[in-house]
């Protein structure tokens, strides 16, 4: 919460509202039950306590977080008006930035309580709030990053043909929760044709010998997240389909290998993207090359064309890059990498070779 709070004072914001969501957990650990109409808020200012709003009955349980220790309480009752209450730590004519997550009816109730405050969103006031992370946060993501490396070589010790995607996404899930996830997020297996849409959704397409099976999966640990991709051929590959995953091999190394302080984001994008276009898959290249991975698998930064912010040590992201060839086959390989003083260590260790699985 300090050092949100000296963010704030160089970024010109007067102050931050954190509203349950992500943002609250990194801060104070407090996650509710239930998220709901009633207001809980987080206030954040360089002249005051941090002070956090929240409905009387739900009071106990925000004590019982591990970072509210660090807070002043304000209690509100139902019946009485919340915003009344949150809008007397706001000053008019202040500009606070407030979690992206943040409920509409919340942040209108607060406007007509303060009518000449205003708010911008924490991606656009703060971008990277949450980017650079510390030495617990890198542990926690670096054990998340070994079990999925855990759970691919168990998938791919099993049979692929003749099972229909959704078997195979439910073994990985349960892989996940075996190597230590508690929370899964996302098991894509694009199989064949399917896997030239990057986020395909497992469905009931039986997997068939001569198939690439696009394998990208992740989840929360110890709170943090995980998520990586690779991409196997279920029985000898032809000559193309060895072809595009070594231009796509090829683009992934060179964009970890650009990886330093100080370079831009945008910058690694690309690399990853030059790489793919001098072999004229430009245009099957569809997506970023990458995106931040915290207390949520998807966050700042982007690694992405128009991003200039800079490298810095501590922030760890996926590098990504896929060749996607509709009606045919996709190959994506994915590693989360975390900025060090001189370059980049990889999260995901997993050959990036191409599997050849029954």
């Amino acid at each position: 919460m300090a050092r949100v709070v000296r963010d704030v004072v160089g970024s010109g914001l007067d102050g931050v509202l954190v509203t349950p969501g992500p943002d609250l957990v990194w801060l104070t650990a407090y996650r509710p039950t239930a998220i709901t109409e009633r207001l809980t808020v987080l206030v954040l200012r360089p002249d005051r306590q941090p002070t956090l709003v929240v409905p009387a009955l739900e009071r106990p349980d925000a004590e019982a977080a591990a970072g509210t220790a660090a807070v002043s309480f304000v209690e509100w009752t139902d019946g009485t008006d919340p915003y009344q209450v949150a809008g007397a730590l706001l000053c008019p004519s202040h500009t606070y930035g407030i979690s992206d997550a943040a409920w509409a009816i919340h942040l209108l109730g607060l406007q007509r309580q303060v009518p000449h405050s205003s708010y911008v969103a924490l991606a656009e006031g703060l971008p990277m709030l949450r980017a650079v992370k510390d030495a617990g946060e890198l542990a926690r993501l670096t054990a998340a990053g070994a079990a999925t490396d855990m759970v691919f070589e168990q998938i791919v010790q099993t049979r692929f043909a003749g099972r229909r995607e959704l078997e195979v996404a439910a073994e990985l899930a349960a892989l996940l929760r075996q190597f230590g996830h508690e929370q899964v997020d996302f098991t894509v297996v694009g199989s064949g044709p399917n896997g030239a849409n990057p986020h395909h959704e497992a469905g009931d397409r039986v997997i068939e010998h001569g198939d690439t099976v696009v394998l990208d999966f992740g989840g929360l640990m110890f709170g943090y997240g995980s998520d990586t991709t690779r991409t196997v051929s279920v029985g000898e590959p032809s000559a193309e389909v060895r072809q595009v995953h070594g231009i796509v091999r090829q683009a992934q190394q060179e964009a970890v290998e650009a990886v330093r302080p100080g370079v831009s984001c945008q910058h690694i994008d690309r690399v990853a993207r030059s790489v793919i276009g001098e072999t004229g898959y430009g245009e099957q290249f569809i997506h970023r090359t990458g995106h931040g991975i915290g207390v949520t698998t998807h966050e700042p930064p982007y690694i992405v064309e128009g991003e200039q912010q800079p490298l810095v040590p501590g922030m760890c992201f996926s590098i990504e890059p896929g060749i996607y060839l509709a009606g045919r086959f996709g190959i994506r390989i994915e590693d989360i990498v975390t900025v060090t003083p001189d370059g980049c260590r990889r999260l995901n260790n997993t050959s990036h070779e191409l599997w050849v699985v029954d």
